[in-house]
């Protein structure tokens, strides 16, 4: 963060008036529940009645796959392997598979990781130089049963890996820009959907704005749904 502690004691109001907004199309073909586009979706016109100029828009995540992937298995190795040697049956199966997976990578697999990393920031950046935001459903479906580990599909979609059904929070997370996920509404069944407001480089206080003003337009955030 660039700006002074200070400035985030300021307040957050400010005109959205022209500003432009990149919104969501598919990801480069991730899969989203109905439930979830229809929610998010449906808020294209409240950006638009802030005054910003919404239009669909999205970078090539490609390089998110191949970045996050490999150095999440790299960092998990490095960071749990030890423990989990000593203490494998405190370890759950994903994170020792995730393990395991980091300590085959090659020296050369993380470098062409590192590579791909970098390539995705001044890819994302570039995309930013033309609009202020990007706008994205938070997660790619509704909360789940709490028994269940993890989805193993959504939409029809079957996934390989863990860590598929929240590719909508690690495709930004390997961008490395600020995103705030502010409440956007609820499904049919009351579960809560969010949405995503991503910024430029850096610009931590402009994406507060922009989620302050979405707040108040939308006072979901002071909804509730029934607790069973």
């Amino acid at each position: 963060i660039n700006e002074p502690g200070e400035r985030f004691a300021r307040p957050l109001d400010r005109s959205f008036k022209g500003v432009r907004v990149a919104w969501f199309k598919d990801l480069g073909g991730v899969p989203f529940d109905p439930r979830v586009r229809a929610v998010v979706d449906g808020h294209r016109k409240t950006f638009e009645s802030l005054g910003c100029i919404v239009e669909q828009a999205e970078p090539d995540f490609a390089l998110a796959e191949i970045a996050f992937r490999v150095l999440r298995a790299w960092n998990t190795a490095n960071t749990y392997g030890a423990r989990q040697r000593e203490h494998p049956d405190a370890f759950k199966d994903t994170l020792t598979g995730e393990i395991e997976e980091g300590l085959r990578l090659s020296g050369m697999e993380v470098a062409r990781a590192e590579t791909a990393h970098g390539q995705l920031w001044r890819r994302f950046q570039a995309f930013l130089e033309k609009y202020e935001y990007f706008v994205l459903p938070t997660t790619q479906l509704p909360p789940f049963d709490v028994n269940t580990p993890y989805p193993t599909e959504i939409a029809g979609v079957k996934f390989d890996n863990y860590i598929d059904w929240m590719k909508s929070c690690w495709y930004i997370s390997a961008t490395g820009n600020p995103a705030a996920s502010v409440p956007a509404g609820f499904t049919p069944e009351g579960l809560p959907v969010g949405v995503q407001i991503v910024g430029r480089n850096k610009e931590d206080f402009s994406v507060l704005q922009m989620a302050h003003a979405f707040e108040v337009a939308t006072s979901f955030g002071k909804k509730h749904p029934p607790i069973a």
